[in-house]
């Protein structure tokens, strides 16, 4: 599969720190187990979309399943993750053309992004048309970090390649954008009127991409480094978090509580470098890269038994009884094997859900805040090896 230099799913990097694309090439572009689970849930994405807005029939639909069957990553949850996905599109489908006879539907759409971006292209999942407007519907698989739609630079080039390709055919008033989430339960849409849209891709986007793709301007260190293929080696952030650990406290025999709140800022920021050094240089070491200083040696082994060969013998001095420990699955596989509406009305009732660790976390986290009241209820609690 080719990349753009420029991808949308990067945008919000390259048009902050510019020069960052044209330093990515000097990296393969690696994939993931979690890429690649993501790449086959929009291929079982677009095989049921098209098929429950009836852009296919029963036997395409069927053969298509069947094949996609095979797919390492196919399992139940995805088909159901996925299934309610093409709900969601058929729905907003159905209801838009109601409306608007002539409504459009085109699922996996290749676009050209070239008008704004050098060379750009990329694929939008859905796109409906209708009536003045534009929705433009990205799945988004991860179940790591919840997206928002609004001024997503992503969501927002697509829509200008959509704009670009069906503008001529319809009158284009508003543009819709939406991020459809399953697996956090999160549908995020934003809604900006086509001129608006056309105004920050003339101002902002193209001047921007037109530096990024010529690999000038400046680095600029921040969140989006976590994406950046040359974030462990970069000496631009480097810098960044070494000006950060250069903290100046003030006279005194104890931290200050906003001290401590701009340390634990400090500290989250210098711990996610810190850990993508290390495992670019653990990588670099086991191809032959010595550090000086540092050696690469074994790590602490852990004894693993050959089961299929371990059981029947073990079965035969002790019987099944003894060697084996049986717990009732968990509440997320007992939900798939049941269907969520018939788990609930079997079992709801003893279904609870315990208080969770307290943990601290930026304010931008989405999540609510606990009162100061609420420290009572933790009294009890195992506070050790807090995490978020």
């Amino acid at each position: 599969m080719s990349h753009a230099l420029l991808s949308p799913s990067g945008a919000s990097r390259w048009m902050t720190c510019t020069p960052s694309a044209r330093l990515e090439e000097q990296f393969p572009n690696t994939t993931s187990v979690y890429a690649e689970e993501g790449t086959a849930a929009h291929a079982l994405a677009e095989i049921f979309v098209n098929y429950h807005t009836g852009k296919i029939g029963v036997d395409p639909f069927d053969a298509a399943l069947e094949a996609f069957k095979g797919n390492e990553y196919a399992n139940d949850e995805m088909y159901t993750y996925i299934l309610g996905y093409a709900s969601y599109i058929t729905e907003l489908f159905n209801e838009v053309r109601a409306a608007t006879q002539d409504a459009l539907l085109e699922s996996e759409v290749k676009l050209d992004l070239s008008k704004y971006v050098p060379g750009g292209f990329g694929t939008s999942d859905v796109i409906i048309i209708a009536d003045g407007m534009m929705n433009v519907i990205d799945l988004k698989y991860g179940k790591g970090v919840s997206v928002s739609a609004e001024n997503n630079k992503q969501m927002m080039i697509y829509a200008l390649g959509a704009l670009e390709q069906y503008g001529w055919m319809y009158d284009i008033k508003n543009v819709r954008m939406t991020v459809y989430q399953p697996r956090l339960d999160n549908i995020s849409a934003w809604e900006i009127s086509a001129g608006k849209l056309l105004s920050w891709a003339e101002t902002a986007l193209k001047p921007k991409a037109e530096m990024a793709f010529d690999g000038a301007g400046e680095y600029q260190a921040g969140e989006h480094c976590r994406f950046c293929r040359a974030k462990a080696v970069c000496r631009a952030r480097a810098e960044a978090n070494l000006r950060l650990a250069q903290y100046e406290f003030k006279p005194g025999t104890l931290l200050s509580d906003a001290e401590i709140g701009d340390i634990l800022k400090i500290a989250e920021n210098l711990k996610n470098w810190v850990d993508n050094v290390t495992a670019y240089a653990l990588e670099q070491a086991i191809n032959g890269v010595k550090y000086e200083g540092w050696k690469l040696v074994e790590g602490r082994s852990v004894r693993v038994i050959d089961e299929k060969e371990a059981a029947p013998v073990l079965e035969g001095l002790y019987g099944k009884d003894q060697i084996y420990n049986v717990k009732l699955k968990g509440i997320g596989d007992l939900e798939k094997l049941m269907g969520k509406k018939e788990f609930n009305a079997a079992v709801g009732p003893l279904i609870s859900r315990p208080l969770g660790k307290p943990t601290l976390v930026p304010e931008t986290d989405k999540r609510p805040e606990w009162k100061a009241a609420a420290a009572a209820d933790f009294e009890d609690a195992d506070l050790s090896n807090l995490s978020a």
